[in-house]
């Protein structure tokens, strides 16, 4: 979808050193290009220097006419989302990426799409269809350029099925149609904790926090005001990072100060987070946060030592003791890339069971739902393998004995910062009592355990 008018206004502020946007099928081989999606295998200096590591999803696209920036780009489940937003200022010299509010409507924009099309991944065809109906959606959702409601999923994909705009003057857009019944309101913090660990001196382990609030409000009325307020634990790291959903009518400016980039100090906001708002009609996350947390909930390490024809593993996980010891699901994910399929197995697991793969080049551990009363479970075996074929995983960062552990786990009713809201502080200011359903969850993300034994790969050291 392109955007006349944007372009026409980008020009204006650049002049001279504007450069415009090429065909489609141009902008698409060079932004398949800077992604290493083509030509991968080919060293370009501006592209592939160890200088020009990218942090974010932000590019500079190189064309015929010059370098395209910002391009936001990512990509999920096998394609590709991208936009241009427009920058409102000169790019010589290039703004810093948190003054261009065009990147943050890009990007709300780019996920709505996302979630309008993820969830229908079964078969070509239903996505074809989906695709087929981004058009009249971004009518909508974008008319001139300017998105007006990312959240996909709440349009009609029919021009014969669009509401009218609402009469009532008080009722914002992102209202797209009013609740009638019983008032109510679910909220769910989601917190994803982000991990890397070496086991080693001279590197540092790392590990992150980031959490979001998702709400569902059905209340009834064209513009119903609510406060929700998250509240930590006494000592409990404080909320940083915060971003904010737009329908949030006010916020204590102190909460959106505190930096995760800048060393905690006593004076640093720690709540209670007050979010008054007037909700969308439909699921949306009322804001984002990151924390910095004194440990990671699982301690581990992991050694590989190879011995003859054989591999010889040793993999200890710990669960810390603030951590609540009750799982939805709890496994460890052993691959082994680089090498054939696993001829000969002897392991031994002191908790849970192991499980091999169909594919025979990954050992699932399924530890469960508890820790034992130890906090304290561990793995040694020792592996063989057959003869590689095309069909077994490559790693190019995973060669030798450089290789890792990855956790995959869920907590419910609980959050690694304690984060929690507090149903008795909710205010809804509308008639009737409403049913109020408050959930919380923890969910690794990530979460690497790399071997002790080898050298830690670089890049991800550098780019977590």
């Amino acid at each position: 979808r392109r955007y006349p008018t944007v372009e026409v206004r980008a020009e204006t502020f650049n002049g001279s050193t504007h450069v415009p946007v090429p065909s489609d099928s141009a902008f698409l081989k060079a932004l398949l290009f800077e992604l290493r999606l083509i030509d991968d295998h080919i060293f370009v200096e501006h592209r592939d220097t160890c200088t020009r590591i990218n942090h974010s999803s932000v590019y500079s696209v190189r064309t015929e006419g010059g370098d395209l920036w910002p391009v936001l780009a990512f990509q999920r489940r096998g394609l590709i989302y991208a936009c241009l937003p427009l920058v409102e200022e000169t790019l010589e010299p290039r703004p810093p990426l948190l003054t261009v509010s065009g990147l943050s409507q890009g990007l709300a924009l780019l996920l709505g799409i996302a979630e309008y099309i993820s969830p229908s991944q079964k078969n070509e065809a239903e996505i074809s269809a989906k695709i087929g109906q981004l058009r009249n959606l971004l009518i909508q959702a974008c008319p001139l350029g300017t998105p007006l409601n990312t959240n996909i999923c709440s349009l009609n994909s029919s021009f014969d099925d669009i509401q009218e705009m609402p009469t009532d003057e008080n009722q914002p857009a992102w209202r797209s149609n009013t609740y009638k019944g019983k008032p109510q309101v679910n909220v769910c913090i989601t917190e994803k904790v982000k991990c890397m660990q070496y086991d080693k001196r001279d590197v540092v382990d790392t590990w992150q926090v980031y959490g979001a609030v998702n709400c569902k409000c059905d209340i009834e009325g064209s513009a119903p005001n609510v406060t929700l307020s998250l509240n930590l634990p006494t000592n409990g790291p404080p909320l940083q990072d915060i971003v904010v959903h737009h329908c949030v009518t006010s916020v204590d400016p102190a909460m959106l100060m505190s930096s995760s980039a800048e060393p905690l100090d006593d004076s640093v906001y720690n709540g209670p987070y007050k979010f008054p708002f007037v909700p969308p009609s439909d699921s949306f996350n009322l804001c984002y946060y990151t924390s910095q947390v004194p440990v990671p909930p699982i301690l581990g390490c992991y050694q590989v030592i190879e011995e003859g024809s054989q591999l010889k593993i040793t993999v200890n996980l710990k669960l810390h003791e603030s951590i609540k010891n009750s799982f939805e699901y709890c496994e460890a994910h052993i691959p082994f890339f680089n090498r054939g399929p696993i001829a000969q197995l002897e392991y031994k697991v002191s908790y849970g069971q192991l499980d091999l793969s169909r594919e025979k080049s990954l050992l699932v551990w399924v530890i469960g739902q508890k820790f034992p009363k130890s906090l304290e479970v561990s793995l040694t075996g020792a592996v063989s393998f057959g003869t590689a074929s095309k069909e077994h995983p490559t790693d190019y960062v995973c060669t030798g004995n450089t290789a890792y552990v990855k956790l995959y786990f869920r907590i419910p009713d609980f959050t690694l910062t304690g984060c929690y809201v507090d149903q008795h502080s909710i205010q809804i200011f509308v008639p009737g009592k409403p049913k109020i359903t408050a959930s919380r969850e923890l969910i690794s993300s990530d979460y690497y355990l790399w071997n002790s034994k080898a050298p830690a790969p670089m890049v991800y050291k550098t780019l977590f």
